[in-house]
């Protein structure tokens, strides 16, 4: 597939660029060497290879939920400037 000057004007009148004639040029140039690679890609020979999602194999450790002793509440209270009785008071901020 050919990038053409006038496909790059198309789509950057699309994303509201505003490209100059030898900008769109250099672009048509620059992204059509990149789908020249991306067709080599397509030349390989991937007979038996599994698709992947990740480059490296990826898994997930789970541990149990268990509950374990927590700060005690005064002590995370006495952080802030204003409580009432077991909650933070902050400035409000949606009407």
């Amino acid at each position: 597939m050919e990038i053409t000057k006038e496909t790059v004007l198309k789509v950057a009148g699309l994303a509201k660029l505003d490209l100059t004639e030898a900008e769109a040029l250099r672009l048509a140039h620059e992204m059509g060497k990149i789908v020249e690679f991306a067709d080599k890609l397509s030349e390989m020979d991937l007979e038996g290879v599994m698709p992947t999602t990740h480059a490296v194999k990826m898994e997930n450790v789970f541990r149990d939920d268990e509950m374990q002793p927590s700060y005690p509440r005064e002590e995370i209270l006495a952080n802030g400037p204003e409580r009432d009785e077991a909650c933070f008071v902050v400035p409000k901020v949606v009407e």
